[in-house]
């Protein structure tokens, strides 16, 4: 793929709004542009562009409503909220930057600005959860608000915000007849930045109370709720479907039947045996000392293991954070999962290495969809071409919960 920010940090960060360009996350010309401001600068420069472009935005929404131009007010602070959640991703970590805090605050306040001028208004509710508050919002059908439908709950993996599920897979789901209900869970979003609430891999903990949430509400058919998970999602909802038994089909994209196995062939390739790569956080000094020394080297890896893992794992070391990620796992649960499953698997994403083996080992009704290259959707979470995996999905979904 040929980058359009010079770091490659910031592509892989910048680039994901490219995945909502059909939904109204962003258009291209708006990310070049925020690319070129950029240029060689580092991570404050990366911030300071996309607030600013949300800023401007913020500024056009506003003038568009005193106008009486609701639908491009409404259009322009969703926008927005997106362009802010951007901003904040390359200044992940401990301690938190209070830009990421700011960033975080502006997003949402955006988010629900936008989400107020819709045709029936949305407003942000809360799940209850062991002692704290998880934000949620319920985005209805397109043209049906009012009607009994199904209801796609939709899950985050580890650095998306909850605008991201909204225009990521909660518009495509709108516009298709369906009630979508999207949350920020333990380790994510606003649970994370503002409650410092961290990851746990017994997800069917969370589901459990999200579930009891949705049940709860107006017009959605209980026996018609399915729970779509993407990036680490695809853990996490697996993961909740091998107990939740209210679950009439779940989506994982792609499906991760081990989040450490990849840290794991990685050590194995660095010259571990399979016996001394088998609990990563039982490895070697002298195996892990060559680790650290390696993501530290790695901006890449350092952000994505020390900045945002270290974090959402609530882990001071690298030992900590291995030992941690290696309870993320399916091992002896596989078989639990019932309800109809779809995988998906796109041809480039390295996180979907074990995506096939989960799949093979699925004992339910299994569906398993891949993407490819030449369709602009080799990557992961098929993002080139987002509209492609949203259809596909909700062509399975039409048929699963009809």
């Amino acid at each position: 793929m040929t980058a359009i920010f010079k770091d490659e940090l910031h592509d892989q960060l910048g680039t994901w709004p490219l995945g909502y360009i059909p939904y109204g996350g962003a258009d291209y010309g708006e990310i070049e542009a925020i690319a070129r401001a950029v240029g060689d600068g580092g991570d404050s420069d990366f911030h300071d562009a996309w607030t600013a472009a949300a800023d401007r935005m913020m500024e056009d929404g506003h003038r568009a409503e005193a106008e009486g131009h609701r639908a491009s007010a409404r259009e322009t602070f969703l926008r927005a909220a997106c362009f802010y959640g951007k901003s904040f991703h390359p200044l992940f970590g401990r301690p938190v930057d209070p830009r990421v805090i700011a960033g975080s605050r502006k997003q949402i306040a955006a988010f629900e600005r936008g989400l107020a001028l819709s045709e029936v208004p949305i407003t942000p509710r809360h799940i209850q959860f062991e002692g704290n508050s998880l934000l949620a919002y319920v985005i209805p059908a397109q043209g049906r608000a009012h009607g009994v439908r199904p209801l796609l709950i939709f899950n985050n993996g580890y650095d998306a915000t909850i605008t991201d599920l909204f225009f990521a897979s909660a518009v495509a789901a709108s516009r298709r007849g369906y009630h979508s209900l999207i949350f920020d869970g333990p380790g994510q979003g606003t649970t994370l930045v503002e409650h410092d609430v961290k990851l746990r891999p017994d997800w069917e903990t969370v589901i459990e109370a999200v579930v009891d949430f949705a049940e709860a509400l107006p017009n959605v058919d209980p026996r018609k709720i399915a729970l779509c998970g993407w990036s680490l999602g695809g853990y996490l909802a697996p993961r909740a479907a091998s107990v939740e038994r209210r679950l009439a089909a779940c989506v994982a994209d792609p499906a991760l039947p081990s989040v450490a196995d990849g840290f794991r062939a990685y050590v194995m390739r660095l010259g571990a045996s399979r016996d001394e790569a088998a609990n990563l956080g039982e490895m070697s000094a002298a195996l892990m000392e060559r680790l650290t020394q390696i993501v530290a080297n790695d901006r890449k890896l350092s952000w994505s293991v020390v900045k945002r893992g270290y974090w959402v794992n609530g882990a001071a070391t690298l030992r900590e954070y291995l030992a941690s990620v290696e309870n993320y796992t399916m091992d002896g649960r596989i078989e639990d999962i019932r309800c109809p499953t779809l995988f998906t698997l796109a041809e480039n994403d390295t996180l979907a290495a074990g995506t096939q083996r989960f799949f093979d080992a699925l004992r339910c009704p299994k569906t398993l969809v891949r993407f490819s290259s030449d369709q602009g959707a080799g990557e992961h979470c098929e993002m080139r071409n987002r509209s492609l995996v949203n259809r596909r999905v909700l062509d399975w979904l039409d048929g699963v919960l009809d």
